[in-house]
């Protein structure tokens, strides 16, 4: 067994000695390697940071370091962090607002009655739920599905921008109030942003109203559409 190995060896010693001599008649003296990616440093969270050769964090990253996340009183109630989920290159990136029950309880957005609604959206669109990247402001679900409070928004608002940062989408569309107004950093309205186009740190952003509200408001999928439509004509103009 040792005698076949050495032998074995030997041979790829010859077949490399081989090929070094090759190379040195073709001038190459060096051969340099593609520096690995994940050896370059974090680069900073802040955009407007200048520094030198450096890497986004990957999702898996920033999930590790929310962890069991206890930033906030939101942690004491949940019964699952509900992180995001989807295609982590689309063009496309949906956040709502916080999870409900169905989703606090299956830790997945958008899963309940309003994340159905979503899907037909999404079918209407030509594209589906998998094509896309869905996530929340909130990462965990308030009680009896009220608002969030500013703290809890402060508390997890960091997390949304990372990610946001690693999906580098080409549009983001925002569902309902609390979406709208914590990545345009505004109070204005749901009923005023929504329709028209905004920037999220370079990216085109979309407001329009949270799936739940339609299921309320059966005459306002009209509107919704109209947004969406606007996002189709502007994903195809960015594919084009």
């Amino acid at each position: 067994m040792v005698d076949r190995f050495q032998k074995e060896l030997g041979g790829a010693l010859d077949q490399l000695r081989g090929l070094l001599e090759d190379l040195q008649r073709l001038g190459i003296e060096q051969i340099s390697t593609a520096p690995d990616p994940f050896m370059q440093p974090l680069c900073s969270r802040e955009p407007e940071s200048i520094g030198g050769p450096c890497r986004i964090e990957t999702l898996e990253e920033i999930r590790a370091d929310l962890g069991d996340c206890r930033r906030c009183g939101l942690s004491e109630a949940r019964t699952r962090i509900v992180f995001g989920e989807g295609h982590q290159a689309s063009s496309l990136v949906l956040v709502g607002e916080a999870p409900g029950r169905e989703e606090d309880r299956q830790g997945m957005p958008f899963v309940g009655e309003a994340g159905r609604l979503l899907e037909r959206i999404l079918f209407a669109m030509g594209l589906s739920r998998e094509g896309v990247y869905i996530c929340n402001v909130q990462k965990c679900r308030p009680p009896r599905n009220r608002d969030p409070l500013p703290e809890e928004i402060a508390a997890c608002e960091p997390f949304l921008r990372r990610q946001l940062r690693a999906l580098r989408p080409r549009v983001i569309v925002s569902l309902g109030r609390f979406s709208a107004q914590t990545l345009l950093a505004t109070s204005e309205p749901i009923g005023a942003l929504r329709g028209r186009w905004q920037s999220y740190a370079g990216i085109d952003l979309m407001p329009t109203y949270h799936p739940a509200y339609l299921l309320r408001n059966p005459a306002a999928k009209r509107e919704v559409w109209e947004d969406m439509k606007q996002v189709m004509v502007r994903l195809r103009h960015e594919d084009a």
